[in-house]
């Protein structure tokens, strides 16, 4: 079932662009990266498979909130993908905050920061879940069309 074109491009896609997010505001911006205490090896393998994880866990929310009609792929189906992805984010990031593996070490203004920052990057890998998704739509089009 997970290799199905429907849910490996969408996720694959989501988590591709959401560690690239990551790694642009961590490693490049803010040069968190640096401070961490483990080998840069392990960091990025860790979070690729985080990534993956929250994309195929993203990519099954869209599908089960299409398949339940709470987003329809007729009106703004980008958008309302974005902010599941975004509402996900949020949550992702409470896990973080109460586990305390957060880069965080200032005060409030930066937890604010890095929710908002969350909300984001996830919010990026949910327009890119609907991304797939349209893609995939088009080629079965596209494949239905040639039959």
């Amino acid at each position: 079932m997970l290799l199905r074109r429907n849910i490996l491009v969408p996720a694959l896609l989501s988590a591709v662009v959401m560690f690239l997010v990551s790694w642009l505001w961590h490693g490049v911006a803010l040069t968190d990266l640096d401070e961490i205490r483990i080998p840069m090896g392990l960091y990025f393998s860790l979070a690729g498979l985080v990534y993956l994880i929250l994309g195929f866990g993203m990519t099954f929310a869209v599908h089960t909130a299409v398949m339940y009609e709470w987003i329809s792929l007729k009106r703004a189906f980008p958008l309302a993908s974005m902010l599941l992805g975004a509402a996900l984010g949020f949550v992702v990031y409470l896990v973080i905050f109460v586990l305390g593996m957060s880069f965080t070490r200032g005060g409030m203004v930066h937890v604010v920061a890095d929710v908002i920052w969350q909300m984001v990057e996830q919010g990026m890998g949910g327009l890119m879940v609907s991304v797939g998704i349209i893609y995939d739509m088009h080629k079965r089009f596209i494949e239905s069309e040639r039959a």
